[in-house]
């Protein structure tokens, strides 16, 4: 990473208890990098004959979905936590589902339902997880840092799917499929002991003394009616759910247009991939350059030119074409996460955040999953190249739809406008004058 590049990543990485937290969020996103391929290839190996297609997609949706409905039951429990509590029981809980694999295997009890089951459990407490990192972000830095923090612990993920994959394959041959789910566990673990030292921190024990207790009694889906009662963050929302799912259904027909559309191996489809996580990392990286730009237009244009970047996939490019327009794709994607959650930290206090969050993630998490099962129909009544190019003439559309809204002027398109308590960070002191909103932080005596 160049020195012009971090500029704007400098600020998260001087900020100490964010600093400690790094090394374990880099080995949680290894771990599930490696879970990309160690996930399917044991559920291949642990399903009767005849059934192996069946058992891998049950434990590909034991791995995400669960975690819909953990958002839903454990609401009133979890809602009122603060962000290092909430990732520190989500690292916890997967390191100990996980961990449990590998066990039960050396106790030869390991079936493929106990293993889904594992799965599952693992997952269970994933979107309040995800929330508890944004909210830590939200409750340890101003509010002009928040989308180069969120871009930069995304770009751990990023720089998973690259690496993550062809390390599991070496692993797998070497000491097999069950070690690399042990390894996966090893790094929750990990990430489970840093947010235990950040809980400890004086600063982080602030904040949570400052959020509300654990029994005030929220309701089970406050999150929800949260984002109900703000327009924009609906709007939102809708965005998202709807950008994830008319996504899903490239899982099923990219597959088949490479091996009956272009007559390639599975080697082209891993190139499209390799393509998309590069460029992917790429605008990881240069997402924190976007800092300053209208939240809503951002989203809306990236929408907008991901589908632009699909349509030549959709036409029947040639590869050398299409491949480098798939990168591109990749790019563009990046940023949407990022950037969404940044207007989500901006227009909910932290200590309405958590709840926001984790109903964000019980939603999105459900896109892609419904989106891909309308792939299977969609590609078999279409075809493949058809399919692709619905998709992503549909993204496109969706962009440009998003970013005629987004121009309309009106109180909901007020980014800094709040729908919660705000947090110790996420305003400017009542004598700061707008004119020092980016001024350089300064260093309060006690900080940590």
């Amino acid at each position: 990473m160049t020195p012009a590049m971090l500029l704007p990543y400098r600020p998260v990485l001087g900020q100490p208890v964010l600093r400690r937290l790094l090394p374990g969020l880099a080995a949680s996103a290894l771990g599930d990098g490696l879970a990309l391929v160690a996930v399917t290839w044991l559920a291949l190996q642990l399903a009767p004959d005849g059934q192996r297609g069946t058992w891998t997609a049950f434990a590909v949706a034991a791995y995400t979905l669960p975690g819909a409905a953990g958002t839903l039951l454990l609401g009133r429990w979890l809602g009122g936590r603060s962000g290092a509590q909430l990732a520190g029981w989500d690292a916890t809980l997967r390191a100990a589902a996980l961990g449990a694999i590998p066990v039960a295997h050396l106790a030869g009890v390991l079936d493929v339902g106990l293993y889904v089951a594992l799965l599952a459990v693992s997952s269970l407490l994933h979107p309040w997880g995800s929330a508890g990192r944004f909210t830590l972000v939200a409750e340890l830095l101003p509010q002009r840092h928040h989308l180069a923090a969120n871009a930069l612990l995304g770009v751990f993920g990023q720089a998973a799917t690259i690496i993550g994959p062809p390390l599991a394959g070496l692993l797998i041959a070497w000491v097999g499929v069950v070690w690399v789910i042990a390894v996966d566990a090893v790094s929750f673990a990990v990430l489970a002991a840093s947010y235990r030292l950040v809980v400890r921190d004086r600063q982080a024990a602030a904040v949570r003394d400052r959020a509300a207790p654990a029994g005030a009694g929220p309701s089970r889906t406050s999150g929800f009616r949260i984002i109900g009662r703000d327009r924009s963050l609906l709007g939102l929302l809708s965005l998202s759910f709807a950008f994830f799912f008319l996504f899903g259904p490239f899982y099923v027909a990219m597959p088949v247009h490479v091996t009956d559309d272009l007559h390639a191996s599975a080697g082209t489809l891993a190139a499209y991939y390799t393509a998309f996580g590069v460029g992917s990392l790429l605008g990881g990286l240069l997402t924190g350059h976007l800092r300053g730009q209208p939240l809503r237009s951002t989203l809306a244009g990236i929408v907008a030119l991901f589908g632009a970047a699909l349509l030549p996939l959709g036409l029947g490019a040639p590869v050398v074409l299409s491949l480098p327009a798939f990168a591109l794709a990749g790019l563009v994607w990046a940023p949407y996460q990022p950037t969404a959650t940044a207007l989500f930290q901006r227009r909910a206090g932290t200590v309405d955040l958590p709840r926001v969050l984790a109903a964000n993630g019980a939603v999105t998490v459900l896109a892609v999953p419904l989106g891909t099962m309308l792939g299977g129909p969609a590609t078999a009544l279409l075809g493949a190249r058809p399919t692709l190019l619905a998709c992503a003439v549909t993204i496109l559309a969706l962009g440009l739809a998003a970013a005629t809204t987004a121009a309309r002027p009106g109180p909901e398109a007020q980014n800094t406008e709040r729908t919660g308590p705000a947090g110790p960070h996420d305003q400017p002191g009542p004598h700061d004058p707008p004119a020092r909103v980016d001024a350089p932080d300064r260093v309060r005596p006690g900080a940590t």
